[in-house]
């Protein structure tokens, strides 16, 4: 058996029964749930930074959306920051590179 003590997709551990495995694995609680969520966003930025693939990126999302569930954040309220926020500093388009201020 290998350990991995990480936050998995719902339906992993009927994947690894189905490949005749024997997964254990527990049901987060609140803290351990945001750690894990923090822990497997790193996770998936790592591998979207390696590979380039669009795959990351629906992962890199997947987490987001769970970051958010868990915080109470709608959609509507992320998108209103993130227009907020490009209105007064602006978005990545022009490829900037601070060098000094």
């Amino acid at each position: 058996m290998t350990a991995y003590n990480k936050l998995v997709r719902d339906k992993i551990p009927d994947v690894i029964r189905r490949n005749g495995g024997n997964p254990s694995f527990h049901i987060a609680v609140c803290l351990e749930f945001e750690y894990q969520l923090k822990n497997k966003l790193r996770e998936e930025v790592e591998e979207f930074c390696e590979s380039g693939s669009p795959e990351e990126i629906a992962d890199i999302l997947e987490v987001i959306d769970a970051i958010c569930k868990y915080h109470g954040f709608s959609k509507r309220t992320i998108e209103r920051v993130k227009k907020k926020k490009a209105r007064e500093r602006g978005k990545f388009r022009k490829r900037i590179i601070l060098e000094e201020a």
